[in-house]
């Protein structure tokens, strides 16, 4: 990480200096706000991490719990969330305290004796390059802990505001600035019944499967309904089954399923058990079911082997159905006014806990729609952005529930026991298998709009996927020499990135590819760096522009690179040397083989605040680079003057 830009500064650099004039955690709730988010789960807290950022934006977050969760529910942590909490700074923390999932294996019942299960196969859980992020079992309070440390060091040290709950919410079209009116009520002890009223700009239910928010705005989650009970538990066992360090799905013949979640720690486990169908309209509270059910139901199902649970963590029964609501925010199909209230993960979409996906779901939500609140907020992007929210997750969500109702449906299946299936990997397994890139997180794909481009020029860099996330792969900084990953580069500081990948031309020739490319970049009056940074800020605060050589970084001469490579900022005008990368070429790791990038002519890759990759042009195409820009964001108030970048001495 970088820091000391504007003096030295002792202590922990991830703890931000306070905003001037921030107010102390605990104070009382302001009367207007700029976000409020309501809800302080996973989705809640990476929208609160993003904002927290930013503290000319005031935002508030309230939770109805009396404090900060201790036992999570969730655990399951994909790959590609890895890859998000890399960019908020706490990826490393994740992979030290979590469980790696390297393997899952598959039992079914033992075709020469039925009543006992054996293992039908195992297999490497995350395929090799998909990501250079494991897939990880954490609790879920850990990953809010985390949250709320980058938001407690924040520049706004923002916390959540604990007891308090959404009576109601109104949204007057006609209001101004801040047209949603909310009325909070208080829940802790001596001033229940209390109420605070507040007027937002925007607001963000996050508020879980019982959505206040969404209610408010007339969403409704429809689908199935619940028609399966499950039951859950984290337990320390003693056991003898061979596989209970590793992620384990088992079918029984006749018993049920039973789904091994290891635990972080080394000797927790969970245990995702199967248990009775629901007759139509029946709810799991009415079988009164109990812990030693679960227990003994599990003890079943492991058969032949034995598993005698010492201490319960936590336990759970549920039902499985899956609902999702028609949009994501307040705006009516026929309506063509710009969103002002927004919901996210549990509000909008719920299903089952088995594949591990709803609280990476629900963290996509946020992290898609915080980096264009900011923009809006700040002024960077039009107000019509915001309306990509609702139409981007509500498009992964619908595939997330057609996926659980699938998967849902082959876990509790009964799996044959004829003599013919006995060599035949179970139906699930093959499932897990063709699914493997939709449970890491990888198969989110946004379509051509303002923000996506089309995919023209995708042939320059078949391996950067136009409205996938960006796939990172392993580079060298050319400055120090220091081997990283290129998606590393990328954090969660609503910047947009443009990353050039150079023809294998001398960089430093002053008609060479990048040279031509940066001198647009830093001079021309359409060049979007010019266009939208503000006067006074520094060149990289909207537009973060870095490139990639095929040389080895010995055969690059740092002093002839172009100065927005190098480019001087803060007030000591010190210059920034982590712009410039080139193809780690040890081991066959070569960034262009490995994303498919066109040697001869290299090409532009822009990544979008969130990871995901928003367009591939030619270095050369400036006129639709600046084009697809102005469709949606909006000249700094005071445009940033063409200016010559100081050269570095040589």
């Amino acid at each position: 990480m970088q820091f000391h830009l504007n003096g030295f500064r002792p202590g922990d650099p991830e703890i931000f200096d306070a905003a001037p004039g921030r107010e102390p955690p605990g104070g009382d709730m302001p009367e207007v706000v700029d976000v409020l988010i309501v809800g302080s789960g996973p989705a809640g807290l990476t929208l609160a991490a993003q904002l927290a950022a930013f503290p000319e934006i005031t935002t508030r977050i309230v939770e109805r719990r009396p404090g900060p969760m201790e036992k999570g529910q969730a655990d399951g942590i994909s790959c590609r969330s890895m890859e998000m909490f890399n960019a908020f700074g706490f990826a490393e923390k994740v992979l030290k305290q979590g469980y790696w999932v390297n393997e899952t294996t598959f039992w079914k019942p033992d075709p020469e004796r039925l009543e006992r299960i054996a293992r039908t196969g195992r297999i490497q859980d995350v395929e090799d390059g998909l990501s250079e992020m494991p897939h990880i079992i954490l609790n879920q309070a850990r990953v809010h802990d985390m949250y709320l440390e980058i938001m407690r060091n924040a520049p706004s040290r923002l916390v959540p505001d604990y007891a308090l709950q959404l009576r109601s919410l109104t949204v007057d079209p006609a209001g101004g600035d801040h047209p949603v009116t909310v009325t909070l009520e208080r829940l802790d002890p001596g001033r229940q019944r209390e109420t605070v009223t507040l007027h937002a700009r925007y607001v963000v239910g996050c508020d879980g499967a019982r959505s206040a928010v969404r209610n408010a705005i007339g969403r409704e989650l429809r689908g199935d309904s619940a028609n399966h009970a499950w039951g859950v538990m984290d337990v320390l066992a003693v056991t003898d089954f061979p596989d209970i360090r590793c992620k384990t799905l088992i079918q029984s013949a006749s018993e049920g399923s039973i789904i091994v979640i290891p635990r972080e720690g080394g000797y927790l486990v969970r245990l995702y058990i199967e248990l009775d169908r629901l007759a139509a309209g029946e709810r799991v509270a009415s079988r009164n079911i109990t812990l030693d059910t679960l227990i003994a139901a599990a003890q079943r199902i492991f058969r032949p082997w034995s598993i005698d649970v010492k201490e319960v963590a936590w336990w759970s029964v549920y039902e499985i159905g899956q609902r999702l609501t028609d949009g994501f925010d307040d705006v009516a199909p026929d309506a063509t006014r710009k969103p002002r209230v927004f919901i996210a993960g549990d509000a909008c979409h719920t299903h089952s806990p088995k594949a591990g996906q709803g609280m990476n779901v629900s963290m996509g939500d946020a992290f898609n729609l915080g980096w264009k609140l900011v923009s809006v907020l700040k002024g960077r992007c039009t107000p019509e952005i915001l309306h990509s929210y609702s139409a981007e997750r509500h498009a992964v969500a619908k595939d997330l529930i057609e996926f659980d109702r699938e998967w849902s449906r082959i876990v509790s299946e009964r799996p044959a026991d004829t003599a013919t299936d006995a060599a035949e990997a179970p139906k699930f397994q093959r499932y897990f298998i063709q699914n493997g890139r939709y449970t890491a997180g990888m198969s989110v794909r946004y379509t051509p709009s303002l923000l996506t481009g089309e995919a023209t020029w995708q042939s320059l860099a078949s391996g950067f996927e136009i409205g996938t996330r960006f796939h990172s792969a392993p580079v060298i900084r050319v400055a120090d020499a220091r081997p990283m990953e290129l998606g590393h580069t990328v954090k969660a500081d609503a910047r947009w990135r443009l990353f050039a990948f150079c023809p294998g031309e001398d960089p430093g020739e002053d008609g060479s590819m990048i040279q031509r490319f940066c001198r647009y970049l830093a001079a021309s009056p359409g060049s979007p760096v010019q266009k939208y940074t503000p006067a006074g800020a520094d060149v990289d605060s909207v537009i973060d522009v870095r490139a990639v050589f095929q040389q080895g970084y010995r055969d690059l001469a740092l002093e002839r690179l172009p100065d927005l490579l190098k480019p001087r900022k803060g007030r000591f005008g010190l210059v920034d040397y982590e712009k410039a990368f080139c193809s780690d070429l040890k081991g066959g790791r070569d960034i262009f083989d490995l994303r498919g990038v066109d040697r001869e002519r290299g090409c532009l890759v822009i990544v979008r605040p969130d990871q995901y990759v928003a367009h591939v042009l030619p270095l050369d195409a400036h006129d639709e680079l600046a084009r697809f820009f102005d469709g949606f964001m909006l000249a700094a108030p005071a445009a940033h003057e063409p200016r010559s970048i100081p050269a570095m001495a040589q």
